[in-house]
């Protein structure tokens, strides 16, 4: 597979969608707390705002039903969000390849961190689920002021690994992943397998490549690191 890909001195992962097959909860939760502040919507209009902040995605949506929010509003059904995404994450299951492409990573020297949206006590039971040997290094959503489609995530992700922007590769599932991956310089790899929109809407969103699963991005990583592009 020629994709033109460096090899990458880093890769940040999304986390819901990504390495969780999470997304539908996530959609169910905020069509329930968005009802329950009686804002109707359906997870058809929800499901391509995944990803994006969760702030952003209730002032959205009110907007686009004409209701003026205030921040208070907002965060309260950001929140509501929250807990009932959690009500519902009781058995996360991690998306196929995940093993292989941690094995391809570790193989090719590369360093990798999550970088969610979410907040740090919404994604345990979901990080729990990978199974991991050690606890993983996490950006979230509650370090940056801006999130998700804002490059800041990912750019403090980038520190954080201790490397170039331009080397690292943004792997996601939604089109905010992708927009996020250009903002800030990135190499954005998107996987489809728990996405909640299409490969076309992934390439149009600036995805440098998009692949089916976890697997084929650990071929991606063997590509590169033993023909390396610059």
């Amino acid at each position: 597979m020629s994709t033109d890909l460096p090899r990458p001195e880093g890769l940040i992962f999304d986390l819901d969608g990504t390495l969780v097959d999470t997304v539908r909860k996530r959609i169910d939760g905020w069509v329930e707390a968005l009802g329950a502040f009686g804002l109707t919507t359906t997870a058809e209009e929800v499901g391509p705002m995944i990803g994006m902040d969760g702030k952003r995605l209730a002032r959205e949506v009110a907007e686009k039903a004409g209701r003026t929010v205030s921040e208070d509003d907002v965060e309260a059904i950001d929140h509501a969000a929250g807990e009932a995404f959690d009500r519902r994450n009781h058995d996360p299951r991690p998306l196929p390849g995940l093993d292989e492409a941690l094995a391809a990573i570790e193989l090719c020297g590369a360093n990798w961190v999550i970088a969610t949206s979410s907040r740090a006590a919404q994604v345990r039971g979901s990080v729990a689920a990978l199974r991991l040997p050690s606890e993983p290094d996490i950006v979230d959503g509650s370090h940056v002021e801006h999130a998700k489609p804002a490059p800041d995530l990912l750019l403090l992700a980038a520190r954080r690994l201790g490397a170039a922007p331009e080397r690292c590769w943004a792997v996601g599932d939604s089109t905010w992943d992708a927009k996020a991956a250009v903002a800030a310089g990135m190499h954005a790899v998107c996987i489809t397998a728990g996405s909640a929109v299409s490969a076309g809407d992934l390439l149009a969103a600036g995805a440098w490549v998009v692949v089916p699963t976890l697997a084929e991005l650990a071929q991606l990583v063997e590509d590169a690191c033993v023909t390396p592009s610059d």
